[in-house]
């Protein structure tokens, strides 16, 4: 199964599928390439350490969407990678219709928090300030409704009495860095299986 995967940040969700796939953890997936919408990402900096292409895809016209030429320019570049799977690991843009068509039923991402609690910017925020005792992280399909899609599995996460903000979001981040590896693998298998029967 082939990876396309979508970051804006650190890369840190990448980095730990990077790293499962490294120690044979991920199936039988393969990561065949990294993009970002800014180009000084550390998730960039991941394709060197990794032997993975890593690619700033400039996603202009707009701040906060992928629609119009930018969105044409991911459709065409992804779609050259033939992947069998599209992994949002902190890309912050909203999706829009004709990336969802040319992707369809191909695209996950990661939320942190247990969804359908908490969507949207900063899960864990909106979680830590609600004083819920149980929170977590989500792997869902990506539809044209913002965090509404599908979901494929959930980690959950304790706020103790002795949390801060600072340890809650480490536990929420360690639980994404394994759950994302884990569903990819599964789905991997899923997918091959699948393939088998056809």
């Amino acid at each position: 199964m082939r990876l396309v995967i979508l970051g804006s940040g650190r890369g840190s969700n990448a980095e730990a599928i990077l790293v499962a796939q490294r120690a044979g953890q991920l199936g039988r997936a393969e990561v065949v390439q990294l993009f970002s919408d800014q180009p000084a990402a550390g998730i960039l900096a991941l394709g060197l350490s990794f032997g993975v292409p890593a690619t700033f895809l400039d996603p202009a016209p707009f701040k906060t969407k992928l629609d119009g030429e930018g969105e044409q320019r991911y459709i065409a570049a992804i779609q050259a990678c033939q992947p069998d799977l599209v992994v949002l690991a902190g890309f912050m843009r909203v999706i829009k219709p004709a990336f969802l068509a040319a992707f369809a039923g191909k695209i996950i991402n990661l939320h942190p928090s247990l969804l359908p609690s908490f969507p949207g910017l900063d899960g864990i925020g909106q979680a830590w300030r609600r004083g819920v005792k149980v929170a977590g992280c989500t792997v869902h399909y990506v539809t044209a409704e913002v965090d509404g899609g599908p979901i494929i599995d959930q980690a959950v996460v304790r706020i103790e009495s002795t949390d801060t903000p600072e340890s809650f979001a480490q536990k929420v981040h360690a639980a994404e860095h394994a759950l994302l590896p884990a569903v990819i693998a599964r789905l991997s298998h899923a997918t091959v299986t699948n393939a088998a029967n056809a």
